[in-house]
């Protein structure tokens, strides 16, 4: 048997390449860069789900779902103390929205605001997920960025939310987007960490 010519190993790997393409489809492809999940930030202080929101469920939201540390010093849970509405300063940290709706942008990313409850500013952040990790880029007043590397997981923490979205075992959307969110069963890690 002679050995593959140059010409007949490119046809092959277009052939392959194209099955691939009809038998995964499009649809499917695109799930690929879909950032649902449960992520342990960088710093390993909290997990974040990340889940489908909107209307047409086309956007994505984030809500802490873990935190290392969820109470003070008395043992009172962590609240939302240097928000800027009033009527959110009273809300528990674990469990709160600090994703606000991203939107799809090129390249896979999504785009749009996240709060930091440490400050009570919001900021603009971009979230692009890689093969096993999610690519988290903030920026305030778009030059000062920094990018962290968030790590999906699979396995529950003692005192972690695993309810859905809403659920008093899950975590809550804000009131703009607690309707427009309609409550799914949240996505499973693949990867455990």
């Amino acid at each position: 048997m002679r050995p593959m010519t140059l010409i007949s190993r490119t046809i092959l790997r277009v052939a392959l390449a194209i099955c691939q393409m009809v038998i995964v489809g499009p649809g499917n492809a695109a799930s690929v860069a879909d950032p649902s999940g449960t992520w342990l930030t960088e710093d390993g202080r909290a997990r974040v789900r990340v889940e489908r929101c909107g209307v047409s469920l086309e956007q994505v939201c984030g809500f802490v779902v873990w935190m290392k540390e969820p109470a003070d010093a008395n043992g009172q849970p962590l609240k939302d103390q240097n928000n800027p509405d009033p009527a959110k300063r009273s809300r528990p940290l674990l469990g709160h929205q600090l994703m606000l709706g991203l939107r799809p942008a090129a390249d896979g990313r999504f785009e749009g605001q996240i709060y930091n409850a440490e400050n009570g500013k919001s900021y603009e952040i971009s979230l692009r997920r890689d093969a096993r990790d999610l690519k988290v880029r903030g920026c305030m007043l778009s030059i000062l960025c920094a990018s962290q590397t968030w790590t999906q997981t699979a396995n529950a923490l003692p005192g972690q939310l695993v309810g859905m979205t809403g659920d008093p075992a899950g975590p809550r959307a804000d009131k703009e987007w607690a309707q427009a969110n309609p409550s799914k069963p949240p996505t499973m890690a693949r990867a455990a960490k």
